[in-house]
C-alpha cells in the first residue's frame, strides 16, 4: 500500500486530461480547493498508508463531480404538476426563441443608442411600443421584477405619503415576500381597509382623502371564497379619478391574451384592466406571460414619465438579455392564432389528456421492474401564483417501491444525471406528464435507474 508521500500535487492533478472536463463544468478554483479538500481527509484518516487510487491523478475525477454535482445551475425535469414553478424557473423559453436572440447578448446592439439619429436612445422604446400595440397603454416600462416594479410605483407616487390597501390583499408570497414590507420600504404608508374576506368601496373612500394613491393587489397564491367582495377595478378607478389621485392593480401573473380561448381558466389581462380606467398596471414576463424574468408596468404617458425619472429606475432597470428575450416573446403575441404552437408555456398547459396518457405509458415502461407504478389521473397546477383556486387535469405516474419509502425514492430520481423532481401524495411518487419533455432524454436519464 503506498503512503502520504505519493499524493501528487494538487497542480499534477489539475493538469490531468480527466481533470479537464471537471474544470470546464464546475471552474478551476472550486475544483481546485475540492481536490484539497480530499487530499486533507486522506491526510486526517490515514494511518500507516492510503487507497492506492489517490496517488494516480486521474482517479480524482469521479470524487471530484460527486462533491460537486449540485454546487452549479443545472437542468431538471419538472414533474411535479406545477408548471410555472417558482423553484424549477418559471416559464420554459423555447431553443427557437434563444437562436433568434443569441446574436444580440454575444455582440454590441443598440440597447440605448439611436441608430437614426446617432446619438444616445432609450432602452425601453422598443418594448415600450411592443407593449402598446398588444395591450393598448399609452406608455410602458421595465424593470427586474414584478416586486421592482410595484416598488418602483409606490416610491414614485407615494413617497412619505399613504396608501390604502384591501387586508384581502396584503399578500405574502414564496420567498416569504409581504407586501406589507415592501411597502414600507417604499417609503410609503400602508392604510389597510376593509376587513379579510369582505371590503367595500366605502372602506377606500373613508381613506381616500389624504391618500396618495390607490392599490389593489392580484391575491396572488390563494383564494377566499364564501361570504366575500371586493371592489373592481372600474370603482377603484372612479375613486382615484374623484379624488385626483393615481390609481394601480397589480394583475401578478399577467397574462396578455384570454385564456379561455384555450380551454383554460380565466385570468385578468393588463389591456382588461386599462379598459376600467386604471392608470397604471404590473405585472410579471416570467409566469403566464411565458418569457423571462421581469417587472412591467404599462399605463399614462404622463404617470410613466414620472416613473422613468425616478433615480430608483436605474437601480430596478432591466439589462439587454432580458430586454432582447422579452422583445422576441412579444413578437409572439402580435399572432395570437399562432401562440398555442409557438409559446412553450401555452403548449404545455394546452396538451390534451391523450398525449399526457400516451406519455405516461412510455414512461412507464422505462421505470425499473420491481417497482409499483400505475398510470393515473391527476391534477395540475397552473404556478407561481395564477388561479390558485384552479386545477388542470392531468396524468401522471405513479410509484411504490417495495424496498424503499416515497422519499427514497425522490432522491434516487433526483440523483440522476439529469435531477427528476416530482411529488408525493398518498405515500407514491407522482411524476406528472406535462413536465415530460423532451421525452427522448428523459427516458435516457430514466433508464440510468437499472
Amino acid at each position: 500500500m503506498p503512503d502520504l508521500r505519493e499524493l501528487p500535487s494538487v497542480e499534477h492533478i489539475l493538469k490531468d486530461d480527466h481533470i479537464a472536463p471537471m474544470i470546464a463544468e464546475f471552474g478551476h478554483q472550486a475544483v481546485r480547493d475540492t481536490v484539497r479538500d480530499l487530499q486533507g481527509h486522506i491526510r486526517k484518516s490515514a494511518q500507516n498508508s492510503i487507497p492506492e487510487w489517490v496517488t494516480t491523478p486521474g482517479e480524482y475525477a469521479t470524487p471530484v463531480r460527486e462533491a460537486l454535482r449540485f454546487s452549479t445551475y443545472q437542468s431538471v425535469f419538472n414533474l411535479t404538476g406545477t408548471v410555472i414553478h417558482t423553484n424549477l424557473g418559471r416559464s420554459l423559453l423555447s431553443a427557437d426563441l434563444w437562436q433568434r436572440v443569441e446574436h444580440l447578448v454575444t455582440r454590441p446592439i443598440n440597447l440605448e443608442f439611436d441608430i437614426a439619429l446617432g446619438s444616445r436612445g432609450d432602452r425601453d422604446t422598443i418594448i415600450e411600443e411592443r407593449l402598446k400595440r398588444i395591450t393598448g397603454c399609452e406608455a410602458a416600462t421595465v424593470v427586474n421584477n414584478n416586486a421592482a416594479a410595484l416598488l418602483l410605483v409606490l416610491n414614485t407616487f407615494a413617497l412619505g405619503k399613504s396608501v390604502p390597501v384591501s387586508r384581502g390583499e396584503l399578500i405574502e408570497i414564496g420567498g416569504s415576500f409581504r407586501l406589507p414590507e415592501l411597502m414600507s420600504r417604499s417609503g410609503c404608508t400602508l392604510v389597510e381597509v376593509g376587513t379579510t374576506n369582505r371590503t367595500h368601496l366605502r372602506d377606500y373612500e373613508s381613506a381616500a382623502d389624504g391618500a396618495a394613491m390607490l392599490l389593489k393587489v392580484h391575491p396572488s397564491n390563494y383564494h377566499v371564497s364564501g361570504f366575500t367582495k371586493d371592489v373592481s377595478a372600474a370603482e377603484l378607478a372612479a375613486l382615484s379619478k374623484k379624488h385626483d389621485i393615481p390609481s394601480c392593480v397589480d394583475v401578478g401573473s399577467g397574462t396578455l391574451v384570454n385564456l379561455t380561448n384555450w380551454g383554460l381558466p380565466e385570468e385578468p389581462t393588463p389591456t382588461s384592466i386599462l379598459e376600467q380606467g386604471i392608470d397604471l398596471v404590473t405585472f410579471s414576463g416570467d409566469k403566464l406571460l411565458g418569457g423571462v424574468q421581469a417587472g412591467i408596468i404599462v399605463g399614462r404617458a404622463d404617470l410613466l414619465a414620472e416613473l422613468k425619472k425616478n433615480p430608483l429606475k436605474r437601480a430596478l432597470r432591466a439589462d439587454k438579455i432580458t430586454l432582447a428575450i422579452l422583445e422576441e416573446t412579444l413578437k409572439l403575441y402580435e399572432q395570437p392564432d399562432q401562440l398555442q404552437t409557438v409559446l412553450p408555456l401555452l403548449k404545455t398547459l394546452t396538451l390534451s389528456q391523450e398525449e399526457l396518457e400516451r406519455r405516461a405509458r412510455i414512461v412507464q415502461e422505462a421505470l425499473p421492474t420491481h417497482w409499483r407504478t400505475d398510470v393515473c389521473e391527476s391534477t395540475g397546477q397552473i404556478g407561481s401564483g395564477a388561479l390558485p383556486d384552479k386545477h388542470l387535469p392531468s396524468v401522471a405516474v405513479t410509484i411504490k417501491d417495495p424496498d424503499h419509502n416515497a422519499e427514497k425514492v425522490l432522491h434516487m430520481l433526483r440523483e440522476l444525471s439529469t435531477p427528476v423532481v416530482g411529488r408525493i401524495a398518498d405515500d407514491r411518487v407522482w411524476l406528472d406528464m406535462r413536465g415530460a419533455d423532451p421525452m427522448d432524454e428523459l427516458l435516457e436519464t430514466l433508464a440510468e435507474l437499472a
